[in-house]
C-alpha cells in the first residue's frame, strides 16, 4: 500500500533512527564520564616531574595514591599541573602558604576561583594585585591595565639556561627570562598567584613552570640551575630567613652559576623616609627589611660566593623604565629620574649607596 517508494522510506527512517540512538548514547557516556581530577599529579609537566625533589631530604619523588611521596613517606599534593611542595611543619612566611598547604593536603579548591581570560585580555588576577606586586607607582593602574607590565632582565642572554626565581607571584620574571631564552621555573607560596602566572605565560605564548614551594625547602636537586633571581621578595623577610633562603640558592646552583637578588637599601632617600614613618622599630610580618650595603655583601657573600651591588633604582623599589608608558606624568617622571641616576651610578659607583633599591648579585664557586 505504500508503494514503491516504502523500502526506501523505511530505509531512511532506520537510519534516523540509529544515529539517534547512538547520539543519546554518547550524550549519556558524556554525562557520566567523570571530570578530569585537578589533583592528580599526572597532570605535572615532565620537565617539572624530572626535576623535583623532596623539599624536606631531597629524596626523589613518586606518585602514591594521588599523591607526591618520597622513600621516606613525606606526601604532597598537586592542583592543575602545580606541585604543591611547602613543608608543613615550617612556620609558612606568607598566609598564601597556609592556603596553598590545605589545597595540597585536603584537596579541596572550593575556595580558588575559576577565570576564562579571552585573548587580549589582561588577566584579572593580575589587574587586581598589580599595585601589591609592581609598587604604589602602579597603584592607578588596578583594573585598568590593559597589557601586561613585562619588565627588562638585567642578564645575559640565557641561551637554554635553567632559570629559577624565587617569588614569582604572576610570573612577570619569568616571562621576561623566557623571551632572554631561558628556561624559567617559578616558585611561590601562593597557589592563586601561580595558577595566574600559568594562564598568563599561556596566554603569552611562553614556556615557563610553577611551583608552589618556599625558597628556605627548594624542591631541587643539588647544582640545578645556572641562574638563580628573586625580585622584591627576600627584602619582606626576616634576616635568617633570609640567610637561608640564600644557602638553598647556593646549594642548587651549578658550579659558576649565578644568582641576582633586589634589597633594599636603608639609605636610600624613600627608604628613609619609610623608616621614619614607622619610628624606625623592627619590621614585623611582611613589611620591607631595610639592610644596609655594607651588611648585605657581607650577608650574601657568607651564603651564596663573592659578590657584587649595584643600583636597581631610586625613589621607588620597583622602578622599571621598561613600564614608563603605562604610568601617569608623575609616575613617569620619578621612574626617568631614577633610571638617569642609575645610569649616572655606572661611573660614580659612590652613588649606589643612597639608591633605594639595590641588586646583588652573587657567584657560586666551583
Amino acid at each position: 500500500m505504500f508503494g514503491p517508494f516504502a523500502k526506501p522510506g523505511l530505509y531512511a527512517a532506520k537510519i534516523v533512527y540509529t544515529r539517534l540512538v547512538n547520539l543519546s548514547t554518547a550524550t549519556r557516556a558524556a554525562a557520566t564520564t567523570a571530570p578530569p581530577d585537578l589533583t592528580s599529579p599526572a597532570l605535572i609537566p615532565p620537565a617539572v616531574s624530572r626535576l623535583i625533589v623532596c623539599p624536606r631530604d631531597k629524596q626523589p619523588l613518586d606518585t602514591v595514591r594521588g599523591k607526591l611521596r618520597c622513600s621516606r613517606g613525606h606526601e604532597y599534593g598537586a592542583f592543575e599541573g602545580i606541585p604543591i611542595l611547602l613543608v608543613s611543619d615550617a612556620e609558612q612566611t606568607h598566609i598564601e602558604g597556609t592556603r596553598s598547604l590545605y589545597v595540597g593536603e585536603t584537596g579541596d579548591a572550593s575556595q580558588l576561583r575559576h577565570f576564562d581570560v579571552a585573548p587580549g585580555e589582561v588577566d584579572p588576577f593580575v589587574q587586581n594585585v598589580i599595585s601589591a606586586t609592581n609598587g604604589n607607582l602602579y597603584a592607578d593602574l588596578r583594573g585598568k591595565l590593559n597589557t601586561y607590565p613585562i619588565p627588562d632582565l638585567r642578564l645575559p642572554p640565557g641561551n637554554g639556561s635553567l632559570f629559577l626565581e624565587i617569588g614569582c607571584n604572576w610570573g612577570r620574571w619569568c616571562i621576561a627570562a623566557a623571551r632572554q631564552g631561558y628556561r624559567p621555573l617559578g616558585i611561590d607560596p601562593s597557589l592563586k598567584a601561580l595558577r595566574a602566572a600559568q594562564r598568563v605565560s599561556r596566554q603569552l605564548g611562553v614556556e615557563a613552570h610553577f611551583i608552589v614551594a618556599d625558597g628556605r625547602y627548594l624542591p631541587f636537586p643539588d647544582a640545578s640551575f645556572e641562574r638563580a633571581f628573586s625580585y622584591s621578595v627576600l627584602q619582606h623577610l626576616a634576616p635568617q630567613d633570609v640567610r637561608e633562603t640564600l644557602q638553598e640558592i647556593k646549594r642548587v646552583l651549578r658550579p659558576g652559576g649565578s644568582s641576582l637578588v633586589q634589597m633594599a637599601n636603608c639609605f636610600g632617600i624613600r627608604s628613609l623616609y619609610h623608616q621614619a614613618r614607622r619610628t624606625f622599630r623592627r619590621a614585623r610580618d611582611f613589611e620591607v627589611r631595610y639592610w644596609t650595603p655594607r651588611s648585605l655583601k657581607k650577608t650574601f657573600e657568607a651564603a651564596v660566593g663573592p659578590s657584587a651591588l649595584s643600583v636597581d633604582g631610586f625613589f621607588s623599589l620597583n622602578p622599571q623604565i621598561s613600564d614608563v608608558e603605562l604610568l601617569n606624568f608623575r609616575n613617569r617622571t620619578v621612574v626617568y629620574a631614577s633610571e638617569a641616576l642609575r645610569r649616572l651610578s655606572n661611573s660614580v659607583g659612590s652613588i649606589k649607596y643612597v639608591a633605594d633599591s639595590l641588586y646583588v648579585s652573587s657567584s657560586r664557586g666551583a
